[in-house]
């Protein structure tokens, strides 16, 4: 049986973005950490004393894997059937994706030579090595890609846009059918992507939602976290926050970075294994 790394050098951030409710959560429980970035349905319902959706489904799904009593394969099972049994007392409309709540989630647990992972939706895993290579642990391809080139060229680049309104809608019906998201959907299991890698080499773990990113003039297919590694590397995890929102304030009307809103809500967990 592995043993469970201890003696962890661990920075954090959660951070609320332009809106109302920050809609991540992070969980650091002994030697498991976890990121969740929650989206709200598109009927903008509030509930239980004025939360959305999206954080009711990322501080649920942390509750599960905090337990951190099962492999994290299962627990994301659980965490996705948890966030069903939310929707189901609330009277969410299960027939309609747009209405559904749902979350990404990045999930490690740490142990004494190697890691295990679970990762779904557009929250991100990293290590990076001593020799400050890097590696993602799912590549994949932006969902929102299509969207933000959209945002890019429209004049009006908020949700009052029919059309930006309408592309979003299209891309929430691909939930756990193009990408994967945990919203209580039996097919967000296909779309978990889960695993153990080893920790030689590693001088950091990075978890992190989507928000903690480098804006791009350009939207990326697949994103390029290069730069941000760099960034990362130079400043720590504290000066790449600070340094990205600086870059939003720069354009607060997202006409040179695309972007759904000024700032989005951060969730970042920098840990680094051997202290």
């Amino acid at each position: 049986m592995d043993k469970i790394k201890t003696n962890l050098k661990v920075e954090h951030i959660l951070e609320k973005g332009s809106s109302r409710v920050n809609e991540d959560s992070l969980i650091m429980e002994k030697n498991l950490f976890g990121v969740f970035d929650g989206a709200t349905s598109l009927d903008n319902a509030d509930f239980d004393d004025m939360k959305t959706g999206g954080l009711i489904a990322a501080s649920t799904a942390g509750q599960v894997f905090s337990q951190n009593h099962y492999p994290l394969s299962r627990l994301g099972k659980s965490a996705n059937n948890a966030i069903l049994a939310k929707m189901k007392i609330h009277n969410v409309r299960l027939n309609r994706p747009s209405s559904r709540w749902s979350t990404s989630a990045a999930v490690v647990r740490i142990l004494e030579n190697r890691l295990e992972w679970l990762q779904t939706g557009d929250s991100y895993i990293l290590l990076i090595y001593d020799d400050n290579s890097h590696r993602v642990l799912v590549d994949q391809e932006d969902h929102d890609f299509e969207t933000l080139c959209m945002i890019k060229e429209e004049e009006n680049k908020t949700f009052s846009n029919p059309a930006i309104k309408a592309q979003v809608d299209k891309i929430r019906s691909g939930m756990n059918k193009t990408y994967g998201v945990l919203n209580g959907d039996p097919g967000a299991e296909k779309f978990m992507r889960t695993g153990f890698v080893s920790l030689e080499g590693v001088q950091t773990i990075l978890l992190f939602t989507d928000g903690l990113t480098l804006p791009s003039e350009t939207p990326e297919k697949k994103k390029n976290f290069t730069p941000l590694v760099d960034v990362l590397q130079g400043l720590g995890l504290k000066g790449l926050h600070q340094y990205i929102r600086q870059m939003e304030k720069s354009d607060p009307k997202l006409s040179q970075f695309p972007r759904f809103k000024c700032h989005d809500d951060i969730a970042a967990i920098a840990i680094h294994p051997r202290n």
